[in-house]
């Protein structure tokens, strides 16, 4: 049985995994970025990073400082719990693991600058999803400020299409330069409305790295929009070097015949996401 304890122990559990270790697809692609990177100051950085996720693993400490804003991504299947309980559960989980895990206390009043933890006004945020599954899944993407403070959004015209999305992820990409400590990951998401376009380039975050587009033609604009941000030489941390992103993702939706919404949400290094199954009958299944 699916109960708001439950939920609040796998929350726990899945934000101390994020914080404390890196998914393995996002580890993987920092070792062949240190691999096959040739500038001396890159190698350094990465060298540093890689070491930085070894000791966070061993000493079971989050990776960076900056634990970030808790963001949950939920598929809800078919399950008899309650939106309101299982939110009611989240919270009491993020709760815990600001004390446990421990978290740094990173959620304030956006006018008051107050607060003393990492829940407030609709925070965790919450997004969700109806899926063909048998009870529900949870994914919490802890965001780092950043990362998110260079996030970037702007209305195309149609008849700009490819050149001008080109030229807007680039400029921004520039713009962020070292900031969002990269090398990033970096979600692209085109179409729908304007909320829609930035919530779309944060799922395009939780694609595993690798993983390409399943439309051939998107797949084409993720690889070509990759190598041309890693053309820049922006590198690690900023200090220069040929990986300034690890990967970059797109996701699109339908939009209004007038209108071409293109959001960007950049994923530090620490590149932070884990996800749990909780089935009908109460069993647990870390993904």
């Amino acid at each position: 049985m699916i109960t708001t304890g439950l939920i609040r122990e796998v929350t726990l559990a899945i934000l101390r995994k994020a914080e404390t270790s890196l998914p393995g697809d996002v580890k993987e692609a920092l070792i062949r970025a240190y691999g096959s990177e040739t500038d001396e100051i890159a190698r350094v950085q990465l060298k540093a990073i890689l070491d930085n996720i070894k000791l966070a693993e061993e000493l079971h400490r989050p990776m960076c400082q900056d634990t970030g804003i808790p963001i949950f991504f939920i598929k809800l299947g078919h399950c008899s719990i309650a939106p309101e309980d299982i939110e009611a559960g989240i919270m009491k989980g993020v709760e815990a693991a600001t004390v446990l895990v421990p978290l740094r206390p990173n959620v304030v009043d956006p006018l008051t600058r107050e607060g003393a933890g990492n829940t407030g006004e609709r925070i965790p945020h919450i997004y969700y999803e109806a899926a063909d599954i048998d009870g529900l899944e949870i994914t919490v993407l802890p965001k780092g400020g950043g990362a998110e403070n260079v996030s970037a959004y702007t209305m195309l015209t149609p008849h700009e299409q490819l050149n001008g999305l080109r030229d807007f992820v680039l400029n921004s990409v520039l713009a962020a330069a070292g900031k969002p400590c990269p090398p990033t990951i970096i979600g692209v998401g085109i179409g729908g409305t304007a909320d829609m376009a930035m919530w779309l380039a944060k799922v395009a975050l939780l694609r595993p790295v690798g993983v390409a587009h399943p439309d051939m033609r998107i797949a084409q604009m993720e690889h070509e929009l990759l190598e041309a941000v890693n053309s820049l030489g922006i590198g690690p941390m900023g200090l220069g070097g040929k990986t300034t992103a690890l990967e970059l993702h797109i996701e699109t939706a339908g939009t209004h015949i007038t209108s071409l919404p293109v959001a960007i949400s950049f994923q530090c290094w620490a590149a932070r996401k884990a996800t749990v199954r909780i089935h009908n009958d109460g069993t647990v299944e870390y993904m």
